[in-house]
């Protein structure tokens, strides 16, 4: 049995669907099975050249997509997704695939105020992005990864000319798939594509910085523009995930970690929801409010923050700037947990990601991610209840159940299913 493959995303630069592509190539995905994929997508439409370039002095790999057919026609998420449907391609690519692109159609539905399944894709919709995508799901399957975490990314900053007009830079598509994660603007420019966003914001489990990794290969990929001064390039890391960056002080499994409390009887209970939520964005490993009754018989709440010892002192720091508190407990504590993982299933005409918790290379825990059901369920006017009995179903179709084997079988064992 394989061990687990993670891959880390470093997006300081930005991100663009073919940047992503290269970095994975360069890491070790073989082209000949990214392109037959692609083929079975949109057949003769479009190859895969790969070329050696540098951007500011740093070597990275280029990938270009020549499209073959002349006036590409615009489509429809809806075409996408039959085009998609029809494929023949691993479950998995095309199951990442779908959720890149209805992140895509979700996002300018909400930008341009139509149902998703209307929306006709333009710069994103062309034959150049339909490669990219498939390509990079095509990659992580070949590449055998289970988990994908991306670092903060650079959006960009001033304005872009595209074919509704000129727009401000973040675009607002970028933005919208923003909603979630951390992001800088990190320079001048159109720094991460609609493409690029949903992406990351579909394929990642988490943002923050490089995780502890036994590594195995790196990879680097260029984008278009060579800006002296700034390396406009996508890095991957991928290795083992190690499950302790601290080791106990007691020598027993698990790790060492740090819980952060404060009591507060001052604070108005409408900002709970965006305090956590900036704790989480922060590097937090959990974050929850517990009701109390303080002297004179005030209700209050105590914040507790689970952490990694590293991160304690920034997190800390947090919890005063973003509350009233003039001071915290440190408890340090004896954390044990499952290893994770994601795997992306088909439910009701959408996809949910579902979160696999495993030891020794067997399932212990598998469910679905609560927002995709929620999400889904809106988009199909259906119960949330409905939604997730069907994600339960799916996942375990998929042989996502306690005790089956994890990670399952990698392209490497697979051939490329096309």
């Amino acid at each position: 049995m394989t061990a687990a493959t993670h891959v880390w995303i470093d997006a300081s630069a930005g991100v663009a669907g073919d940047m992503l592509l290269a970095a994975l190539v360069d890491a070790g995905a073989q082209l000949e099975r990214l392109q037959a994929s692609v083929d079975a997508v949109i057949p003769g439409a479009v190859q895969l050249n790969v070329a050696q370039v540098t951007r500011a002095g740093m070597r990275a790999t280029r990938v270009d997509v020549a499209v073959l057919v002349e006036d590409p026609p615009h489509r429809t998420w809806t075409t996408i997704r039959e085009l998609l449907q029809g494929a023949r391609v691993p479950e998995r690519v095309r199951a990442d695939a779908l959720a890149v692109f209805a992140r895509l159609a979700e996002a300018e539905g909400r930008v341009h105020g139509i149902p998703p399944a209307d929306v006709q894709f333009h710069e994103v919709g062309a034959l150049d992005a339909i490669a990219d995508v498939v390509g990079i799901c095509a990659a992580l399957w070949n590449l055998g990864v289970t988990s994908v975490r991306t670092s903060p990314i650079a959006l960009g900053s001033g304005r872009i000319e595209a074919h509704h007009g000129t727009l401000p830079v973040p675009a607002p598509a970028v933005l919208e798939l923003s909603q979630g994660w951390e992001v800088t603007s990190g320079g001048e420019g159109e720094l991460a594509t609609p493409t690029g966003m949903a992406l990351l914001t579909a394929l990642s489990s988490s943002c923050g910085p490089l995780p502890p990794l036994r590594v195995h290969s790196t990879g680097i990929g260029a984008g278009t523009r060579d800006t002296p001064g700034r390396a406009n390039v996508v890095r991957a890391v991928l290795g083992e995930p190690s499950p302790a960056a601290v080791p106990r002080a007691d020598g027993g499994g698990g790790v060492e970690a740090v819980v952060l409390e404060t009591n507060v009887d001052d604070v108005d209970p409408r900002i709970w929801p965006e305090v956590i939520g900036h704790l989480l964005a922060s590097g937090a490993s959990d974050a929850w409010l517990t009701p109390i009754l303080m002297k004179k018989g005030r209700p209050a709440h105590t914040l507790h923050v689970l952490a990694e010892p590293a991160r304690a002192d920034e997190l800390g720091a947090a919890m005063m700037a973003h509350t009233s508190t003039l001071g915290l407990r440190r408890t340090t504590v004896a954390k044990d947990m499952l290893e994770r993982g994601w795997e992306t299933v088909g439910v009701a005409g959408g996809v949910v990601r579902i979160k696999v918790g495993h030891r020794d290379h067997r399932i212990v825990q598998a469910m679905p991610e609560f927002t995709d059901v929620v999400a889904l369920a809106a988009e199909r006017g259906e119960p949330v209840a409905q939604v997730l009995a069907a994600a339960h179903g799916a996942a375990g179709n998929a042989g996502l159940l306690p005790g089956k084997p994890w990670p399952r079988e990698t392209a490497a064992s697979q051939g490329t299913g096309s």
